[in-house]
């Protein structure tokens, strides 16, 4: 017998620690429960670096782990919570530690993914599943669940609070007129393969200030791996077309510099979903990662996209046969980008009207 979902939930709880593009997408799910049940409670359980990007997210508590904290973390946010049960509980991670933190909280159904997307074996710690959705964007996935609850109305909305002194930080760095965002780096992880090469990204920054005359403010964290970065660029660009912020703006700095930019610029990370989340027109690279799963949703249209020719070179498969969402883990994955192919999205997305957005979900291809 299936647990029973709730009509008219009073607290949910949403189970979603990391990571940063994958918390923007999930916000407009949130928005969409908010409208269909205004005066619910809405208590979100997350990464300690992911709500420094959403605090103060209207309508919605945050209950923050840090995952260096372990198992005691754990238990601390179970005490915290041991006077809390949700109606309905979603779990949006799919990773062994967040199961395991889930069941130290209390609800009267827990919602989780479909076996087919569950990883880790999810689908053993939930009561109910959502239903089969082949080939979904991590957007559309992450909607499924309040459609699964019985929300219709699925319109895109974000409204990311960006405080006036993030604005303040991102005016002393961008300094005044108009610029492009770059993020060379994705997150330094092990076998990660997902960044462009340094002289592409000064090819293009040349570009940008040559024939549009805007100069490119380089963001990041502050790795050894994206400051090498960031050295490597400068030392190849014109001193007065970029500006090296790598390691030098919060992550709602962060916030307010794409939010002002005219575009940006990175590879799979969470700058671009960032800069989607904020209606800023956004190009993605894409050759490691199916940006049919993770692109920034609603500037899909404008990736560049070498991702099928990196899975028939590296991987040796036709890419229709390959699980969904599956990476290309090389290191020569990301070279398949040219910087034509680059400079010619640019151009096309400098060229549109300055108000021009798509928020309507689409269908995952």
């Amino acid at each position: 017998m299936k647990h029973p979902l709730p009509a008219q939930p009073a607290h949910i709880g949403i189970l979603r620690l990391s990571a940063l593009g994958d918390v923007c997408n999930l916000v407009p799910t949130v928005r969409a429960l908010q409208r269909q049940w205004p005066t619910a409670r809405i208590t979100w359980i997350i990464g300690k670096t992911e709500h420094s990007l959403l605090a103060g997210l209207s309508g919605v508590e945050f209950v923050v782990y840090d995952k260096a904290t372990g198992l005691a973390g754990m238990r601390e946010l179970w005490r915290q919570l041991a006077q809390t049960r949700f109606d309905v509980l979603l779990h949006m991670q799919q990773a062994l530690r967040a199961s395991v933190l889930l069941m130290g909280l209390k609800s009267d159904v827990r919602v989780g993914y479909d076996k087919a997307r569950a990883k880790d074996w999810q689908h053993w710690f939930t009561h109910r599943q959502l239903a089969v959705h082949e080939r979904a964007h991590v957007l559309e996935s992450f909607m499924d669940f309040a459609r699964l609850l019985g929300v219709d109305d699925t319109r895109l909305e974000w409204g990311l609070p960006i405080p006036d002194a993030a604005r303040a930080e991102a005016q002393r760095v961008s300094g005044d007129g108009d610029y492009v965002v770059i993020s060379p780096c994705a997150n330094p992880r092990l076998r990660n393969f997902r960044n462009w090469s340094a002289q592409g990204y000064a090819t293009l920054i040349e570009h940008l200030w040559t024939q549009h005359g805007l100069k490119s403010v380089l963001t990041g964290g502050g790795s050894a791996q994206e400051r090498e970065m960031g050295e490597r660029i400068r030392a190849l660009a014109v001193a007065e077309s970029v500006i090296d912020a790598i390691g030098a703006s919060s992550l709602k700095g962060l916030l307010a510099l794409i939010d002002q930019a005219r575009l940006a610029v990175a590879p799979d990370s969470g700058p671009v979903h960032m800069a989607n989340a904020l209606g800023t027109p956004t190009v993605g690279l894409y050759a490691t990662t199916n940006p049919d799963r993770a692109a920034p949703y609603c500037w899909r249209e404008h990736v560049v996209d070498r991702y099928s020719e990196a899975v028939r070179r590296y991987l040796h498969k036709d890419p229709a046969t390959i699980p969904w969402g599956q990476r290309v883990r090389h290191p020569d994955a990301m070279a398949l980008i040219r910087a034509e192919d680059v400079i010619a999205r640019v151009d096309q997305v400098l060229a549109l009207p300055r108000s021009t957005e798509t928020l309507e979900p689409r269908d995952a291809v």
